[in-house]
């Protein structure tokens, strides 16, 4: 089989997944996932050791998406306009998904109050759940920077939600988080 394919094969969900991750619009999504395996198939013969091939096809992803969101500032400036976004629609089984996907989206709403830097390695590290190498990797940085920035990045986020969340839980045993509205 052609070494594109197996590559395509292992690692498109999860590709796709961090691409929405970071844009949070199912449409701009799917274009930078293809664009991404576009750039992929196209510089094959420049991955000079496979054991970075996971690291070489998120740096790519990272890149792509770093890509659009300078373009997208770059155009909002010049039509002054307010970009929107969308969530993948999940299907829901029961009530508790329901509110735990609501519970998740109030949460990674809040990842907006949080700088690119320290935003993008707690995505990777959390929600993706890529190593510290891995992570070095994509962004180019160290391990060593990596954990600093994470330790930053959760110490941050904590004060984020603590500041903009209301956070109990219910009689149920389930955390509700619900937006501070400040008067």
């Amino acid at each position: 089989m052609d070494p594109y394919w197996d590559i395509y094969e292992t690692y498109y969900e999860r590709v796709r997944r961090f691409i929405f991750l970071m844009v949070k619009d199912m449409w701009v999504a799917e274009d930078l996932l293809q664009e991404t395996f576009i750039k992929v198939q196209k510089n094959l013969t420049q991955l000079n050791d496979s054991q970075k091939t996971y690291s070489w096809i998120f740096r790519i992803a990272y890149n792509i998406c770093q890509d659009h969101f300078r373009n997208s500032k770059r155009k909002a400036q010049q039509e002054n306009s307010v970009q929107q976004t969308e969530i993948f629609p999940h299907p829901l089984s029961s009530q508790k998904l329901l509110e735990q996907q609501q519970m998740s989206q109030c949460v990674q709403e809040k990842m907006k109050f949080l700088p690119e830097s320290l935003r993008t390695p707690l995505l990777l590290f959390d929600m993706m759940g890529f190593s510290h190498g891995e992570i070095a990797d994509i962004l180019d940085i160290s391990v060593e920077n990596t954990k600093v920035r994470l330790h930053r990045a959760r110490k941050k986020f904590k004060a984020v939600l603590e500041k903009e969340c209301h956070l109990e839980i219910d009689k149920r045993n389930i955390l509700i988080c619900e937006p501070r509205y400040i008067e």
